[in-house]
């Protein structure tokens, strides 16, 4: 697999980032602590806490590479389809972007703002800082990734029906090894 992508294809830094952005943020919401101060800062959960924080931090960072990528890599060009599903699919990936920076920026504002610190690999904390936004900071946070999984999920969904229905390239594009649906003969 090569480094960059083709007219029909992801690269492979551009599928590696994918996929490992998509695992990473699924762990870090089924770690989420959720619920109160009391008990996301609570002593039991300070592991729990200090696994979530980092695997958020990382996400932003697998965003930034990701972004900087982009430019430098070819996109491969979509298969044939309705303008709205273009549209859908465009607007998808950059609500996707937007998300992947705005949990990750709400998490760390309103911990800092929230009076708590953040400790990102265990190197230390960072904050926090005095304010009184961080309630409301926490809740747009747990909003925001509760939007990103149902927003993944559509996504997971579309490019499983493109794959399945439509019978076109969009799946393969991201999927290492998967053959183009259109070029298998059905029995």
């Amino acid at each position: 697999m090569s480094l960059f992508g083709t007219t029909v294809r992801y690269g492979g830094l551009a599928q590696a980032l994918h996929w490992l952005t998509a695992l990473l943020v699924l762990i870090a919401f089924l770690v989420s602590a959720g619920g109160p101060p009391e008990r996301v800062y609570s002593a039991a959960r300070a592991s729990t806490l200090l696994l979530h924080e980092s695997l958020g931090f990382a996400v932003f960072w697998l965003l930034v590479i990701r972004l900087i990528w982009r430019p430098f890599d070819r996109i491969p060009e979509p298969p044939p389809m309705p303008a709205w599903m273009e549209v859908a699919s465009k607007a998808t990936h950059w609500a996707l972007y937007a998300l992947l920076l705005a949990v990750p920026a709400t998490a760390m504002l309103g911990a800092w703002f929230g009076g708590h610190p953040v400790t990102v690999y265990g190197l230390g904390a960072i904050g926090p800082f005095p304010g009184s936004w961080g309630a409301s900071l926490a809740e747009i946070h747990g909003t925001l990734g509760d939007i990103i999984l149902w927003l993944a999920g559509l996504h997971a969904a579309a490019a499983i029906f493109h794959h399945f229905f439509l019978r076109d390239r969009v799946l393969s594009q991201m999927v290492p090894g998967l053959s183009d649906p259109a070029r298998q003969v059905r029995p």
